[in-house]
């Protein structure tokens, strides 16, 4: 039988009758006594305090737990694994989902973007992402063109078959002069 009280004298030497431990308040696989004297291995495994843990769902990948000030709380946050993405314009932006990613994902320019991104199609010397111009107007075609001014605003482009205007000369303003019978009419424009 084990002994709990060891008594010499009249000073106690070992008590553990007011003893509460049992096995699942110490720690897995590690020993101790308890109040009758019988050696008892713990069974708890809380290896750690966590009760100054700040953490909540949303910040835990969903359907994974963990203990959170000694409460036990299961995650919410989406698993997007590896996120993908194209930005399409100059402009474009690509916003990452909320959730948490497993950094295999790759954000870029569209292939179909990037196939016009070539040497030949940026201006020389002007540098676009990493690819510097060597496109110095050859093969463009220019139009020259004669215009006559009206008394409305005209826009002077280039026609469908031409890239660019060279030169764009401006006729005198139309004046006329015609007798009437009290004098002269003159029409400009």
């Amino acid at each position: 039988m084990a002994k709990n009280k060891i008594i010499y004298g009249s000073e106690v030497l070992i008590d553990l009758t007011s003893d509460t431990a049992m096995a699942g308040d110490i720690l897995k696989n590690k020993t101790a006594h308890n109040r009758t004297g019988n050696q008892i291995t713990g069974t708890c495994t809380y290896d750690a305090d966590t009760s100054d843990a700040n953490a909540t769902s949303s910040e835990i990948l969903k359907n994974r737990t963990a203990y959170v000030s000694g409460a036990k709380v299961t995650g919410e946050m989406t698993n997007n694994g590896g996120v993908t993405g194209n930005i399409t314009t100059k402009t474009g932006k690509y916003t990452i989902p909320e959730g948490y990613h497993d950094g295999s994902g790759k954000v870029g320019i569209s292939t179909t973007e990037q196939n016009k991104i070539i040497a030949g199609n940026i201006k020389s010397g002007v540098v676009i992402l990493g690819v510097t111009g060597t496109y110095s107007g050859e093969g463009a075609t220019a139009q020259a063109k004669t215009v006559t001014p009206a008394t409305t605003s005209q826009v002077v482009t280039p026609d469908a078959d031409y890239d660019y205007l060279s030169q764009v000369t401006v006729n005198a303003i139309p004046y006329t002069e015609t007798a009437n019978e009290y004098g002269t009419t003159v029409t400009i424009g």
